[in-house]
């Protein structure tokens, strides 16, 4: 019999989730942070869930948020005209960066020193943090609001997804589209894997996988419903998917086999992101919550801890086994 997926649930956010994401693992574990329409982004311990602090200062929806690889600094996009970059240890807001619209997408370089921002006014802004007062880049060329934008290949290079159903691959030196990728439908979003450079694209019921330097394509799943938001495993042995439906799907990347979908929330799944180490992935709904799904079920990890059912262990034993006894031939 397999095992029961058990989620744990997140709540505090009083309206829908609509982004999510990790840092990279740090001395002190690893971090996620939850983008929600009440305008109040939180952080949290990602392997438990539990809540750390809650950033404020918005005055409209969180769009977007991030965290860069060592959880120092966190930036949200905002309905309020802004995108924030925020101390990550003590809650602090760092800058506020007003824009001409909402704004949508961040993202920090790796070395945390530059930030990119898209959103509805349809254009790309690169800040350098160091000089806040400075005008930022702007890089020109969607038609539509830009709903992700994520730095490439070593940020030399910038991928885009707008509602002008485009994604493009621009050069940060020369701010020029490098090469554009027509979709019948709207993107829905876009994860980029730097190891192995690997682009995971969402639109209509369709997950595809493209080489993020070449933007050619991989391979593509379709799945039963529309679908807002995929991720990849670190090790790229599986990949996740939720949208409409409520439920989360988990697929074999090599085989494209859907192995498992487990219902959980209460609303449309918004996105979805693997922890850096693999062990669990993150699910933001419009239900309002939070939801942390292990990748393989009934390992002892974070707050899940494994134990067999009664009729498995004999009965004068006190304790309780992850792993089946050891049987004597």
């Amino acid at each position: 019999m397999a095992m029961r997926q058990t989620p744990l649930t997140c709540s505090g956010h009083t309206r829908p989730v609509v982004d999510l994401a990790f840092s990279g693992i740090t001395p002190f574990g690893y971090f996620l942070i939850s983008a929600c329409k009440d305008g109040k982004p939180m952080l949290r311990q990602g392997d438990t869930g539990d809540w750390i602090g809650t950033f404020l200062g918005h005055k409209g929806a969180v769009w977007g948020a991030t965290l860069n690889k060592d959880a120092t600094k966190a930036a949200t996009a905002a309905a309020d005209f802004t995108a924030k970059v925020w101390d990550a240890v003590t809650g602090d807001e760092v800058l506020t960066l007003a824009h001409k619209h909402i704004v949508k997408s961040v993202t920090f370089t790796q070395d945390s020193n530059y930030l990119l921002t898209g959103g509805n006014d349809k254009l790309l802004r690169i800040y350098d943090l160091s000089k806040p007062e400075a005008d930022p880049q702007e890089i020109t060329g969607h038609t539509s609001a830009i709903k992700k934008a994520l730095w490439c290949n070593n940020d030399r290079q910038i991928i885009s997804a707008a509602d002008d159903k485009t994604v493009r691959l621009w050069d940060r030196s020369s701010m020029e589209v490098v090469k554009s990728l027509p979709f019948d439908a709207s993107v829905s979003s876009m994860e980029y894997i730097p190891d192995g450079e690997v682009l995971v694209i969402t639109y209509g019921k369709t997950i595809a996988f493209y080489n993020a330097l070449s933007l050619e394509l991989i391979k593509t799943v379709d799945a039963p419903a529309s679908i807002h938001s995929a991720s990849l495993h670190p090790e790229k042995e599986f990949f996740v998917a939720g949208g409409d439906d409520f439920k989360l799907y988990k697929y074999d990347y090599s085989t494209k086999e859907e192995l498992e979908s487990y219902k959980g929330h209460f609303g449309p799944v918004h996105c979805v992101r693997f922890s850096p180490d693999g062990e669990l992935y993150a699910s933001g709904s419009e239900d309002g919550t939070l939801r942390l799904w292990q990748t393989a079920v009934g390992k002892t990890y974070g707050l899940w801890k494994c134990v067999l059912p009664e009729e498995l262990v004999s009965e004068n034993s006190d304790t309780l086994y992850c792993t089946a006894p050891e049987v004597k031939s």
